[in-house]
């Protein structure tokens, strides 16, 4: 057909009537004309593309046929399950030397001091070092085995890998010590374990581990390895209750002039003990194999293959305690692909001055500390209009978030979030957040404001840190994601709580190649968490969500009686009450012999001020937390979002007392993990509970 016809057909003018036309207009219309058709070329060149899903996002797991109810991911290779990703890296040995490999001797462990840009050791340099350390150990008495557990006493620093790295290039096992467990603790783990050396960092370590031997209470102990210098007498000291004191070059320059070959372990070796502090009782030593590890953090892989590939340039800041699996997780991943990872400088206050010197791209967190941020971004907020334009902007970013758009570099960015990603150093590409529940408002801004993908994941050191974690693209809230492609989850009956598999909720359960092996001599404790068909039982309890996610709904530990019967479970209750807005954190008490339930408040010294002077109460935070006015303020916010979240009558608080200090790791009332120490809270504030059920009866 000619294309005067088709020009006809469709009425539109012939190619010599558009010259003509074109010929007509004004030099600056046709300017403008091009100017508009350039702008749009440029918009659809460079529009933001949404992220591709890997799998149907209201399908995301999927049940397992003649299973009893369990689940699987949808991602990965139909019901096989993950059990490494990589054929040359199934155990930790093999994922260092492959980072060794592929990173073609790049740089490894960074540290730094005040003031001063990031030193950092290459691969070669830490592997060298960890052969020489290791060949060091086995001239002081040490075997190249699987029986042979060496304590690890430090907090995060390039040594520690390096003590890390030693034990698995010669088969031996890392036990991970650290201070808040608690003198009695750290007596136990190193006699339960048979640990008769311990590499630690700091002189001070030394001193309280020559004390137990000194007291007889660590008979076993025999040699310490010390990071740091220390002085003559320390050595004198341990001589008389014999132990032998050297220091970590010492023993490395031993080492290296008697080298020993590597003897690398197999996967289902053992790789860590890693104890548990627990809120009551002895700490737990969970055992877990180079396959474990290998397991969990090659679910993590295959889940965000499609939108994230680790690669060289990455880079991550370790600051989380190196005795936790989440910590250890994300730093296996970096070194199997040849990443940097850097360590804070030690000090927590100076951890943002530590992003921006080195600029990592991978940031795990914890909820504590996303909800401060939350927190500080809106305390800066200080006006009315502030806050609405800074609300106004993120409702925009959270829009394209729910279209999958993921970027940092929109108006909204330009205008209102680039500080706050620049706080963190400017090149965040990835957040991982774990250990506790995270705020869904929380979440939902801070997702939207970094301008990066955030991911949450649910687990514990019985599944060696993760068994379920966000699919990519599903950047909703209030869930914790579908199974990971290396682990199977189903849900049992809590008949005490009323909670039933069969309408989709109960007790959360984990079978797969990343379940650990039990816990160190401890048969008793062993058979509670992991039952005859492999399945670990979590004490959390679940709710499958129709997407196939999963929703941790309440806590089957911790449960108690009131004095009318009804069970309550105070860490559901206390997830509530923690999202009011001046409450930076709850303890919710209850006793069997009592009726009702009382809490102790701590409200958050940034954001409570501003709170109560909008509800007319003033005064500095030390005088508001007196103030019986501010009390009331904060009970009836309680208990208006215990009511917006279906609590019953019995479940919500009748009284509280606000007390002014943090609980923390420090005070022994949060375990490392940041959980209550519920016991040791109960003790703490035994007078002012007492009070409270004396006034309100």
């Amino acid at each position: 057909m000619q294309t005067q016809e088709i020009l006809r057909i469709l009425r539109l003018p012939e190619l010599g009537d558009l010259g003509q036309f074109f010929r007509s207009l004004s030099a600056t219309t046709l300017v403008s004309m091009g100017a508009l058709a350039a702008i749009l070329a440029y918009w659809f060149t460079h529009r933001p593309k949404a992220l591709q899903p890997p799998c149907n996002l209201l399908m995301q797991s999927e049940e397992v046929e003649d299973s009893g109810g369990a689940r699987r991911s949808v991602i990965g290779s139909g019901s096989q399950l993950l059990t490494h990703y990589y054929d040359d890296a199934r155990t930790m040995y093999q994922v260092f030397r492959r980072g060794l490999s592929i990173s073609g001797n790049g740089p490894c462990l960074g540290f730094r001091k005040p003031k001063q840009p990031y030193q950092w050791l290459s691969y070669q340099e830490v592997a060298d070092r960890a052969e020489f350390l290791g060949s060091g150990l086995l001239q002081h008495n040490c075997k190249a085995c699987t029986d042979q557990f060496i304590g690890v006493f430090a907090q995060n620093r390039p040594e520690w890998i390096i003590a890390e790295l030693a034990c698995y290039t010669y088969s031996m096992v890392v036990v991970p010590l650290y201070d808040t467990l608690g003198p009695g603790a750290i007596c136990y783990i190193i006699n339960t374990a048979d640990i008769s050396t311990v590499i630690v960092d700091k002189p001070q370590k030394a001193v309280l581990l020559l004390q137990h031997v000194e007291r007889k209470e660590t008979p076993g102990l025999k040699l310490i390895i010390l990071m740091d210098p220390f002085e003559e007498t320390l050595k004198e000291r341990g001589q008389k209750c014999g132990v032998v004191i050297k220091s970590m070059q010492a023993v490395e320059d031993c080492g290296q002039e008697n080298h020993h070959v590597p003897v690398p372990p197999q996967p289902d070796d053992l790789s860590i003990v890693c104890f548990t502090s627990g809120t009551t009782g002895n700490p737990k030593g969970a055992m877990l194999t180079h396959g474990n590890v290998v397991a969990d953090f090659s679910g993590f892989l295959k889940v965000t293959e499609s939108q994230w590939a680790p690669t060289c340039s990455d880079v991550h800041i370790s600051y989380l305690p190196l005795a936790h699996m989440f910590e250890r997780m994300v730093q296996s991943v970096v070194y199997c692909h040849g990443g940097r990872v850097g360590f804070f400088q030690g000090d927590i206050r100076l951890l943002s001055d530590d992003m921006k010197a080195l600029c990592p791209t991978i940031f795990p967190v914890v909820p504590r500390l996303l909800n401060r941020m939350y927190d500080k971004i809106f305390s800066q907020a200080n006006t009315p209009l502030k806050r609405w334009l800074l609300e106004f902007a993120a409702k925009r970013k959270q829009a394209e978030v729910r279209s999958r758009i993921i970027r940092n570099d929109s108006i909204w960015d330009e205008l209102f979030f680039n500080k706050i990603q620049a706080s963190l150093g400017g090149c965040v590409r990835m957040i991982v957040t774990g250990a506790a529940p995270a705020s869904p408002t929380v979440l939902g801004f801070l997702r939207a404001a970094l301008g990066c993908q955030v991911y949450e994941g649910y687990g514990q050191t019985e599944c060696t840190a993760g068994c379920t974690f966000t699919t990519p693209g599903d950047w909703t809230s209030g869930h914790v994601g579908a199974p990971l492609p290396c682990n199977h989850i189903k849900l049992v009956d809590v008949e005490e709580l009323n909670y039933w598999a069969c309408k989709g909720e109960g007790e959360i359960c984990v079978r797969g190649p990343n379940v650990f092996k039990g816990y160190l001599k401890d048969s008793d404790r062993t058979k509670e968490a992991l039952d005859s068909d492999g399945w670990l039982h979590t004490g959390d309890i679940g709710k499958w969500l129709p997407a196939g996610t999963l929703k941790i709904i309440d806590r089957k530990k911790h449960i108690f009686k009131l004095a009318q019967g009804e069970y309550v479970a105070p860490e559901k209750i206390e997830n509530i009450y923690v999202r009011s807005q001046p409450v930076a954190q709850i303890y919710v008490h209850g006793d069997s012999l009592k009726a009702f339930l009382v809490g102790i408040v701590v409200p958050d010294p940034e954001v409570m001020p501003s709170w109560a002077q909008k509800r007319g109460i003033e005064g500095t935070y030390a005088d508001l937390c007196t103030s019986k006015d501010l009390k009331k303020a904060i009970l009836e916010d309680m208990v208006r979002l215990g009511k917006e979240s279906g609590l019953h009558s019995f479940e919500q608080v009748k009284a509280i007392h606000i007390h002014s200090d943090m609980f923390s790791v420090q005070n022994g009332l949060l375990t490392p993990t940041l959980k209550a120490k519920r016991p040791e809270l109960r003790e703490y504030f035994k007078k002012q509970i007492e009070e409270l059920y004396s006034i309100s009866m």
